[in-house]
């Protein structure tokens, strides 16, 4: 802490060195609007003529803006309007009220990134929006999905709390059913769906904006979501010239340095954008030491009054400990108690081996650039065609610990905290996992090391192409058409990394698995083979993703209406390439293709310039996931998934809008009926056998309402609030039977048997009435901002979450034909809340602008849980009521905190 204090000090100290203060002799405020449609026009630029000093509108188009004296004149700019002037003569605070800017039809617009942004009282769904400066005072020491926390109907958490681990969800959908996008390029994983937010760490340092469609959205790309839309919008060719300089410190040694520089617009029409940031610490958890960076770089060209280039390159390397592996709640305590480690930040994998070096079976270590070339052409005053190339190259892998099963040892040895707290075969008196007992087992082995160190490979090389044409007929119809297409391939591999101590490994799961066409299962000698370092054990195989689509959106806009239907189509085909388990002749599988569709419409209605009413109706039609549904066990098998097929979707949504002077409000109802997700759900058969539920014919209801209010009673406070309350509930009773690891279907004696076979172990899963866990279906927060004079500003959240509910666990031991398997209404989690806050001062070093700033959350270092799991009690015929010593859970961090200086040059 002392060396953070005398880093942070130094830089201030460097920092005020540098020039001499100076005061501002104006402030300007006001609320940039489209003169068509009088809507705000997000991250429009205002600049003082000839100089450096300038701001940006935030999501409500408003802005402020300090000047050194009268007489200056101010630019305001946006991409496809028209410039426009004005000389302030003024001291003091100057309101400029509305500033209208018209659309100039030789100049380009973002068609990319603007359509997919909703516009407020025009575009019917439920939107909520976050600005630069909001995430600059708000953000902290949280991850970029807490930003979203105090958004109706949005629950994050931080997972096991390594750098970078935290997830959210949208409507009680998890991160494989949000649609995450950069600049209106999506990024979701093409194999599961989900999103690692550690990849993207960064980018919260360039978003000019970063906004949230609930629900089915308006985004304009083929592949849907179901829970909502994240599109981040990061600076480009409108960002104003200059630079930032800033440095960060934190708890638990937590620090960060970044630099930034914007060339502008030069009268040539280049710009540029570029960003470096380093950030590293010992990370909340024990033993999870981090080390993060981040690189933006954008380069724009406006060639002619027609066309335009912008190449935007963007990543995030990282590596981090993870903690994986959650206690019970009366483990948690004896943690503490035992061990002495406070705050639930006890990590179970967090060791060292004989000779004193850091091991760990939980690291992560990973790099996914993007780049992307975009063309913007403007065919004529109505019309334009905008198009992105992009490409991903992602590297990477997380530790895997692996057994040899066949003298009792099992990957599962290597995380103490999948036995429980009681586990003690590798656990030192301090409570630190015991990697030397490891290397003892192995130097004394006749059959070389029992247990060693993977590195669980995962690369992929995706290419993506999305192209919208915009066009304009007669005087109220807008029409934007396209095509998305996407292909992927995701190489997975595990490579031993440390034979800790031994000579060589056999692998004994090779040759296990029973499917058709694998030459390898029956040779003794592939089994036994000796392996070293470098060499692959239990997978090595492609995955391959092709999707293909094409969308259309048409829009009506008059007077006070506005209203769109939009639809699209699009085939995935999925197919593997496994080098592990097959031959070569043999070793590619089928191809499986899904064609599905979306068809949505909406309409928005402003009754007067205060009231609007909006809704929206959709129907989805979509591919089930790679990695769970298309595949029986996507990771060993060729094996299809014959009872696979398209998931549905139907959603409905209400809104109203209240807007004034001094208040805005906005509230709506929505319902979504999910149909015949694929799901898989694993356990163990009577503590033995460890298995897949495949579960087909899974239904899902989310229905609820959401309000969220901003209040503006005086010019110096700002009152925010939000309400959630959701019901999730599980809607059918699905049928399922259950396999192995390696796809192989198992009998009810936990056998197997051909993949299909009438006698495997079918079930009906007792499903429906169950909540849906994972995320509080009951939300609501509550915030402040005090603003002090011209340059203090100081915040304070509460943020609440209620009817959270584990997830949900199947029970009964006997899976045999026809019989049923029960399930356990999820554990209730207890209600909890935060206090957050926030401060911040603006003020000038010379003629640059400085803000400092400082974040603590949970301030009251309320100890609550964030995330249960159900106890499973598959080796019990009957259902097991939860408990402290069965309900396995995380914690929420602590009070957690972090001071900030940056200079805007």
């Amino acid at each position: 802490m002392k060396s953070q204090l005398k880093h942070f000090f130094l830089f201030a100290v460097l920092t005020i060195c540098c020039t001499a203060t100076a005061v501002a002799q104006a402030t300007l405020k006001g609320t940039v609007v489209d003169a068509v449609t009088n809507e705000p026009l997000i991250g429009a630029t205002i600049a003082v003529q000839g100089t450096t000093q300038g701001a940006i509108t935030d999501v409500n188009g408003g802005f402020v803006l300090k000047i050194s004296k009268p007489g200056e004149t101010i630019v305001f700019s946006y991409i496809g309007y028209k410039e426009k002037r004005m000389e302030i003569t003024q001291k003091g605070e100057v309101d400029l009220g509305i500033v209208s800017m018209d659309h100039d039809t030789q100049m380009l617009q973002d068609v990319v990134v603007t359509s997919s942004v909703a516009i407020a009282r025009k575009t019917p769904v439920a939107v909520s929006s976050v600005s630069m400066d909001f995430i600059e005072e708000k953000l902290g020491t949280q991850e970029f999905p807490e930003i979203l926390k105090s958004t109706p109907g949005v629950h994050a958490n931080k997972e096991g709390g390594g750098y970078g681990d935290s997830e959210i969800y949208m409507r009680g959908f998890g991160n494989e059913n949000i649609a995450v996008m950069v600049n209106g390029v999506p990024m979701n994983d093409m194999e599961w769906g989900g999103i690692y937010w550690s990849n993207w760490a960064g980018l919260t340092d360039v978003t000019r904006t970063m906004q949230t469609q609930r629900g089915l959205g308006a985004s304009k790309v083929s592949a849907p979501s179901v829970g909502g839309t994240i599109n981040i919008v990061t600076r480009g060719l409108d960002s104003e010239k200059g630079g930032t300089l800033a440095y960060s410190m934190g708890n638990d040694g937590m620090n960060k340095i970044l630099f930034s520089v914007s060339t502008g617009v030069s009268k040539s029409g280049w710009a540029m954008t570029l960003l470096g940031a380093r950030t590293w610490g010992n990370g909340y958890v024990q033993g999870t030491d981090f080390e993060g960076y981040n690189y933006f770089l954008n380069i724009s060209k406006r060639i002619n009054d027609a066309h335009q280039l912008s190449l935007t390159a963007f990543g995030a390397p990282q590596k981090h400990y993870q903690r994986d592996g959650a206690l019970t709640i009366a483990g948690w305590q004896r943690m503490e108690k035992v061990y002495g480690v406070k705050n639930y930040k006890y990590n179970s994998t967090y060791g060292f081996d004989n000779n004193g070096e850091r091991q760990s079976a939980e690291y992560n270590v990973y790099h996914k650039p993007q780049i992307s070339l975009n063309h913007q052409w403007q065919i004529d005053e109505k019309s334009s065609l905008s198009t992105v190339a992009y490409v991903s190259i992602g590297r990477g892998y997380g530790n895997s610990g692996q057994g040899n099963e066949d003298y009792g040892y099992s990957y599962r040895d290597w995380n103490g905290a999948y036995y429980g707290e009681l586990q003690t075969k590798f656990r030192k008196a301090d409570g630190t996992f015991d990697y030397g007992a490891i290397e003892d087992i192995n130097a004394a082995s006749e059959y070389g090391s029992m247990l060693v160190m993977s590195q669980s490979k995962n690369y992929h090389n995706w290419y993506g192409l999305l192209s919208t044409y915009t066009t304009k007929f007669g005087e109220y119809f807008d029409f934007y058409g396209g095509i998305d297409f996407r292909y992927y391939k995701g190489t997975h591999t595990n490579e031993i990394s440390d034979l800790f101590g031994g000579q060589y490994f056999m692998d004994s799961t090779r040759g296990d698995v029973q499917v058709e066409n694998n030459a390898n299962a029956a040779n003794p000698a592939w089994r036994y083979q000796k392996l070293g370092v470098g060499d692959v054990v239990y997978r090595d195989y492609d995955g391959h993703v092709l999707q293909e689509g094409a969308f259309f959106q048409t829009e009506f806009n008059k007077d006070k209406l506005s209203a769109f239907v939009a639809g699209s189509l699009s085939n995935t085909t999925y197919w593997r390439y496994d080098r592990f388990y097959y031959d070569e002749a043999h070793a590619k599988s089928d191809k499986i293709s899904f064609l599905g569709f979306t068809a949505k419409g909406g309409a928005n209605y402003n009754i007067t310039d205060n009231h609007n009413v909006f809704f929206n109706l959709g129907y989805i039609s979509r591919a089930p996931k790679f990695s769970y549904g298309a595949f029986m066990q996507a990771t060993t098998s060729h094996a299809i998934n014959k009872d696979a097929k398209n998931e549905k979707v139907l959603s409905f949504e209400l809104g109203y809008g209240f807007r004034n002077e001094w208040l805005s409000a906005n509230v709506n109802a929505y319902y979504t009926k999910w149909l015949d997700k694929t799901m898989t759900k694993s356990g163990t058969m009577d503590n033995q056998t460890e298995y897949y539920m495949n579960m087909t014919g899974v239904n899902a209801l989310h229905k609820g309402i959401e309000l969220d209010v901003k209040i503006t009673p005086l010019n110096w406070l700002e009152l925010t609030g939000m309400f959630s309350l959701g019901d999730w509930k599980w809607d059918s009773n699905a049928t399922g039977y259950a396999y192995d690891a390696y796809g192989n279907a198992l009998t009810a004696e936990g056998t197997t048997t051909t993949v299909g076979a009438a006698d495997h172990a079918n079930a009906k899963i007792n499903l429906k009435g169950v909540r849906v866990g994972g995320s509080a279906q009951t939300t609501a927060a509550i915030g402040a901002t005090f603003k002090i004079g011209k340059s203090i500003r100081v915040g304070a959240d509460w943020t609440y979450y209620g009817r959270n509910y584990a997830y949900y666990s199947l029970s009964g031991s006997n899976l045999s034909l026809g019989r049923e398997v029960s399930v356990l209404d999820p554990w209730k989690i207890p209600a909890a809340s935060q206090f957050d806050l926030n401060a911040s001062y603006r003020f000038k070093i010379g003629k640059l602008n400085a803000i400092l700033s400082g974040n603590v959350n949970n301030l009251l270092d309320y100890q609550y849980i964030s995330k249960a799991y159900n106890p499973n009690t598959l080796s019990s015929s009957t259902l097991q009521e939860a408990t402290a010593d069965n309900i396995y859970c995380y914690y929420a961090f602590g009070r957690t905190y972090s001071l900030r200086l940056k200079v805007n040059f």
